[in-house]
């Protein structure tokens, strides 16, 4: 599809593997220039990382990771990546992951031929949601537009646990299993198939879908995972946790139970710098928990946008803005 702009075209194609750098640094341009402009620091960003994530998303859902060129004799292959996007779809969830388009190339529709090219068709049953900027009104407007409209705070809380004090025990009866040790019982393989049914079936009670290969992807980037057992063998829910700080997602059954996996998430690792965790707001006793044992709220808060409720935002803390 081509998208006119005076006399250039810019050519809309699924992403290749060799586009996700240039995909990282028109995040990283778009993110920089608007919150530059709102006189926040500049974001320096680890283009590594968030490349990793687009591998993993552009293996998920590749005809829906769209990339936007333009000519440029003087890029490789003669084009420019000036623009894309990611849908992903995880059961009877659309979730628009990301949507950046250079600075230069913003205001004259190239963000919303993007939008529109992976946009569920009319008719489908699948909720559509995404995670915006609450600093973006003008993306949050076309957004409400298709009908996913801002619903729910999404908090990122940071910092150490200066007072462990103030955590949630886990209640009496809890028997803490580690993903490891589930997969580590069986060598044939059955150990895997064991922990994916249990960690599906919590998913599918508590977010309404399964995504199996975002659990593949997190363990395989170091989050250590772990199943959280009721006094009967329940099966109440699950938490990750990494040496590196990252905390979430968390799925649970009853949402009392949410402060106290965290609490114990906080306390399973020493990280290696400081703990990050995404909360919305809906899940306020866990907000409050993170902020007394020590955390902070860092920068503006995000929007999360649907058309229709799928996601017990209290009962589930997601992944990320970009990967439930």
């Amino acid at each position: 599809m081509i998208v006119r702009r005076g006399t250039q075209e810019a050519d809309i194609r699924p992403a290749r593997p060799d586009d996700l750098a240039a995909c990282a640094e028109v995040w990283q341009a778009a993110l920089s220039d608007y919150l530059v402009r709102l006189g926040q620091t500049e974001p320096l960003g680890d283009i590594g990382a968030v490349t990793t994530l687009y591998g993993h998303l552009r293996s998920t859902d590749p005809d829906t990771f769209l990339v936007a060129t333009r000519p440029d004799d003087a890029a490789p292959g003669g084009e420019r990546v000036v623009g894309f996007v990611v849908a992903l779809v995880r059961g009877g969830l659309w979730f628009l992951s990301m949507l950046f388009v250079l600075p230069e190339e913003q205001g004259m529709g190239l963000g919303r031929t993007l939008l529109e090219r992976v946009l569920p068709r009319t008719g489908t049953t699948r909720a559509r949601m995404t995670a915006t900027d609450s600093a973006q009104p003008i993306s949050n407007a076309l957004y409400s537009r298709y009908g996913m409209v801002p619903r729910v705070p999404l908090l990122h809380l940071l910092g150490d646990v200066r007072r462990p004090d103030r955590l949630s025990p886990l209640p009496g009866g809890i028997v803490v299993t580690p993903f490891d040790e589930i997969v580590g019982r069986a060598p044939d393989g059955s150990g895997h198939r064991e922990l994916a049914a249990s960690v599906g079936r919590i998913d599918a009670a508590v977010a309404g879908f399964e995504h199996p290969d975002d659990h593949r992807y997190l363990r395989l980037g170091g989050r250590q995972g772990y199943l959280y057992v009721g006094a009967g063998g329940e099966h109440l829910g699950y938490g990750y946790t990494s040496a590196a700080g990252r905390v979430g997602p968390v799925a649970v059954h009853d949402a009392a139970l949410v402060a106290p996996v965290l609490g114990h998430l906080l306390q399973a690792v020493t990280p290696r710098g400081a703990f990050a965790a995404w909360v919305a707001g809906s899940a306020g006793g866990a907000v409050q928990q993170l902020l007394a044992a020590g955390l902070r709220l860092e920068s503006f808060p995000i929007l999360l946008c649907w058309d229709e409720p799928l996601i017990d935002l209290r009962r589930y803390l997601p992944i990320s803005p970009g990967l439930l």
